[in-house]
């Protein structure tokens, strides 16, 4: 893969921009509501952006919505998907508290399309680190809301821009220098206090500025913005993990009891037979403190030597490092001597979920895991603008930009160690609350709370990289021909060459039943931290059976520990595992489009037509390495592995296939202050990077049931809608509106996935075959899993497994080997993507109104969007049947007051989701309804000096998902409230 190096005096520039000043406010325009000048009333402030972008909307072709560069300055918003989610239709997904992707009319990230000044945008992300990244998504939390002049919102298909987008394409606009003549300057500083924070409570800043000046009679422009940002904040979340679900009327591992049968007596209300229903695998409470840096800069320089030839030339960097420090104190469930009770059906959810182990080894985990990664963002742009006559206009574009993400450290990606206390009594979770309530009991002689009980035990390194670049050609041209009713003829051919490495490689030592003894782990490595506080906002809080505190450890100490115990690293230090998957992938589209502006009067009102076509043809050449295993083993009572002596061999498959896709947008105003709009068009929206791999990967963990794993298919259609949109807009003031719109869309090519069954590699099960049978049938039939891995290690051939040893509690540890020819093959279960033969349809509403009272200063803004599909997923079903879903559908509303008047602005701003599928498979998850009230004020002084204070979350409303029933809670976070104040100078 090409690797583009971006000049080191332009990426030094703009990162010594970014960190020494910065914009407050991304736009040109001032604060203040008006000033006069001359005869003329100049409408400034919070009125001055509601008016920009109006006239957006109105003059648009087809749907858009925009928002200006004050009205994203003014916004008490992190980043700029935060102040997104203002516009109708917009809704987010945050990230560790932070708007970080959007989601419009119901279609989630991977549906929008991003552009900077019209070009497509490179994305990388590496999620949790804990896989190999594959999203196309453009991650908004690289990109501070300072600095950009404004953002479209293009709900209806635009043959000139780039495809990609389904729901939507968002075009941000950065600022241009000879658009706005003369000498503007602005800088800024904002201290920001998260009440999040469980740990060292402190104020960050953010500082930022913007110049921007014209020379040579206004011939020669440059401008130059920057921003540092600097964040910390903690999230409390409570996590379930879940198998996969049940029939009430299967008897499998892990299931309920049959009726009649040892510990049916311990279930309240069984599900039934048809019933749904599904157990927890484990459960834990995390304590995460995060910091971010967030470093932005821009240089544009442009020149104009004759009125007719404008050039321009940018560069854009973006720099986000994100550390994430979690301590958690979980259990995990073997279904055994389980006691339960359950809601009625169809679909069953659990009231509580109790286990009992006797004398049995089960154990509390303590772990820590940390998460280190930098994310950097640049774009080299060149535009040549040529009006060669007055009705003829040439345009050459081409960008070369690039998204890497990667860790920031020697350790990974993401890692995550283990520490235990074995030998607990019961464990459970209470699930009637809003947060899931975990509590234990202890056996006589084991203090869970004491340090010196504690065993090192599992670890895991993970190390993921996401790079892609872009380059991409445009030559476009627009012709205004004296004919009449013919506005203008435009049309475009481009190139756009994509390349896309996605990454990872793990370390991971199984011990999960322990790793050398409890002395070799120091007592004072150890910290108390408490959870009823972290948790107080959630109902279950103070339930006094909850887990009161957690031992917090220091992680990169912890590592140096168990490198001394079991050498992870091989003593090195440096963790950084090698890739065992490696998927490159080479995307190149060639595109050309035509397009026809019609202007004429239709029943004497003034009315367009525009017209287009977009011919797309795409050519995908995707390799993949594959690591091979060398065999299984069983490393703890229900954990099962693979083990790899990094043997891989890359495979390669490709793909192509090319559309025609046509658009047409008709407007007429029926009055003056009436626009009625309607438009129908084609697009597309590619598959994700991983349902593209070359080749088929298996999962390192397994089950006694079998493992999982996937394959990719290149040759996959890209998803296809059919769009219809009909909208009536009402303009009845300088800044006042009233709109309402229709959308359709039919959706093809939707992609599905299928199980397929295959024993892959030829790998024998080692939970499975003659030895077990052995043991069984000298156990009986009620033997735990802990016995027969006993009576194996006390019987079998010693070749067949290790054991390192009896801890004081009669544990043995070590790991029994699967042993070919004897044991039967592992059934691995692949996921393969597939283009399903259904029609998914989408349709919604979108209310918006936009309304300031007369001179008082006072205004409001209120939109509502619904949306209804016909794919919603079916809870009822049994987790074995395949359903294809879109995830994100929801409606959402907004309820914004404002005031703007003599220097002084004011904001408050409602913003709502209801329920929503985020996740769907086997096992499906949801995010519950959410609303938060963000709120801002600022005061302008006559020299251009602005103070203000903002606020985000200001009820400190809590985040919660679940599966397939209520009482499955997936997670549930304790939110707070983001406070930030500071000071912004404007010339």
């Amino acid at each position: 893969m090409k690797s583009y190096r971006t000049p080191d005096f332009l990426k030094l520039g703009a990162s010594v921009l970014a960190l020494s000043c910065a914009t407050g406010a991304g736009a040109l325009a001032q604060d203040g509501d008006e000033e006069a000048n001359g005869d003329v009333i100049i409408v400034r402030g919070i009125r001055q952006s509601l008016q920009a972008s109006m006239n957006i909307k109105r003059e648009a072709q087809g749907v858009v919505d925009a928002i200006s560069a004050e009205d994203i300055g003014k916004f008490p918003d992190t980043n700029l998907a935060e102040s997104l989610q203002r516009i109708t239709g917009v809704s987010i997904e945050r990230n560790n508290g932070e708007g970080a992707t959007v989601t419009v009319r119901g279609f989630g990230p991977e549906f929008n399309l991003v552009t900077l000044n019209g070009r497509q945008m490179p994305t990388s992300s590496l999620g949790d680190g804990a896989s190999p990244p594959s999203s196309r998504s453009f991650d908004f939390g690289n990109l501070a809301s300072e600095g950009i002049s404004g953002v479209q919102v293009y709900k209806t298909t635009n043959v000139t821009l780039p495809t990609g987008g389904i729901g939507s394409v968002l075009n941000i606009s950065t600022t241009r220098p000879l658009e706005a003549p003369g000498l503007h300057f602005t800088a800024g500083f904002k201290g920001v206090y998260d009440t999040t924070q469980l740990e060292d409570e402190t104020v960050t800043p953010e500082v930022s500025m913007l110049y921007s000046d014209t020379f040579a009679d206004d011939r020669f422009g440059v401008a130059l913005s920057g921003s540092y940002q600097e964040r910390q904040s903690s999230i409390a979340q409570a996590n379930i993990g879940w198998r996969d679900g049940y029939l009430g009327s299967e008897n499998n591992w892990g299931s309920l009891a049959q009726p009649g049968t040892p510990g049916a007596a311990n279930i309240t209300n069984r599900p039934g037979p048809n019933d749904v229903y599904a157990v927890p695998q484990n459960g834990s409470y995390d304590l995460s403190d995060i910091t971010r840096e967030r470093i932005n800069g821009q240089l544009t320089l442009q020149f104009r030597p004759i009125e007719s030839l404008t050039g321009t030339l940018d560069y854009t960097y973006s720099q986000s490092v994100s550390e994430v420090r979690t301590n958690s104190v979980g259990i995990w469930f073997n279904h055994g001597n389980t006691s339960s009770a359950w809601t009625d059906g169809p679909v069953a959810g659990p009231i509580f979920y109790e286990e009992d182990f006797g004398a049995g080894p089960s154990d509390l985990s303590y772990s820590g895991a940390l998460t280190e990664n930098l994310s950097e963002n640049e774009s080299l742009g060149f535009n040549l603008e040529w009006a060669a006559r007055d009705n003829l206009t040439f345009t050459l574009d081409y960008h070369d930009s690039s998204a890497e993400s990667r860790p920031n450290n020697n350790l990974g990606t993401s890692i995550s160690l283990g520490t235990a206390v074995f030998g607990l009594q019961t464990q459970g979770i209470d699930f009637s609350n809003d947060l899931p309530v975990l509590y234990y009991t202890e056996p006589a002689g084991v203090d869970v709370e004491d340090p010196a009980q504690r065993f090192a035990t599992g670890n895991a390194f993970r190390n993921a990289f996401q790079s892609s670049e872009i380059q991409q050609t445009r030559f476009m041209a627009s012709y205004q021909p004296d004919i009449g009713f013919v506005d203008s003829l435009d049309f475009g051919v481009e190139r756009l060459e994509n390349q896309v490495r996605s990454a990872f490689g793990f370390i991971q030592q199984d011990l999960w039943g322990g790793n050398g003894t409890a002395a070799d782990i120091p007592d004072d490595i150890f910290y108390e931290r408490d959870l009823p506080s972290a948790f107080s906002d959630l109902s279950g809080s103070d339930d006094p059976r909850m887990i009161q505190s957690l031992l917090a450890f220091d992680i990169p100490r912890m590592v140096q520990i168990i490198e001394g115990i079991s050498a992870p690293c091989g003593g090195t230090g440096n963790c950084l595992a090698p890739y065992t998957t490696d998927r490159r992938i080479e995307e190149t589209t060639t595109a050309a489009y035509f397009q026809a502006d019609f202007g004429f009067d239709l029943f004497d009102r003034p009315a367009n037509l525009v017209a287009g076509v977009r011919y797309e043809e795409t050519e995908i050449d995707s390799a993949a390495l594959v690591p091979i295993p060398i065999g299984t083993q069983w490393v703890a009572d229900n954990e099962y592995g693979l083990i790899f002596d990094g043997s891989q061999d890359f495979t390669s498959l490709q793909g192509e296939y090319d559309y025609w896709l046509p658009a047409v947008d008709f407007d007429i105003e029926v009055r003056e202050d009436v626009v009625l709009r309607a438009s129908y068009s084609q697009s597309i929206t590619r598959p994700a990077y991983n349902l593209m791999q070359g080749g088929q990967t298996v999962d390192q963990l397994f089950r006694i049931g079998g493992g999982t794993g996937s394959q990719g298919d290149p040759g996959l259609l890209p998803f296809e809608s059919e769009n219809w949109d009909f909208s009536a807009e009402w303009y009845y003031g300088e800044d006042s509106y009233f709109s309402i719109g229709y959308f359709h869309k039919n959706v093809e090519n939707f992609i599905s996935s299928d199980l397929v069954d295959v024993a892959a590699f030829s790998l024998p099960h080692p939970g499975l075959g003659a030895r077990v049978d052995a043991a069984v049938a000298a156990l009986g039939a009620g033997a735990t899993t802990s016995d027969i891995r006993q009576w194996i290690f006390d019987n079998a051939d010693p070749s067949t497994f290790n054991a390192t040893g009896t801890n004081s509690l009669g544990f043995t540890t070590g790991q029994i080997f699967g042993v070919d020819g004897q044991d039967p093959f592992v059934n691995f279960r692949v996921n393969v993507p597939v283009n399903s033969e259904e029609t998914a349809e989408l349709k919604g509403w979108e209310i918006a109104l936009q309304h300031t009272f007369g001179e008082s200063g006072f205004g409001m803004i209120a939109n509502y969007t619904i949306v209804d599909g016909d794919v919603e997923f079916d809870n009822t079903q049994p987790w074995t049947v395949t359903q294809f879903t879109l995830t994100g559908l929801s409606d959402s509303a907004n309820l914004i007051g404002f005031y703007d008047k003599d220097g002084l602005q004011a904001r408050i701003a409602y913003n709502w989701r209801d329920e929503y599928l985020a996740g769907n498979g086997p096992n499906p998850f949801y995010r519950e309804a959410y609303g938060q009230i963000d709120a801002n004020a600022s005061y302008e002084f006559r020299d251009g000096l602005t103070v203000f204070v903002e606020g985000i979350n200001l009820t400190n409303e809590n985040f919660r998902g679940h599966r397939r029933h209520p009482n499955t809670a997936f997670f549930a976070f304790d939110g707070g409230a983001r406070y930030m104040f500071g000071a912004r100078y404007t010339y």
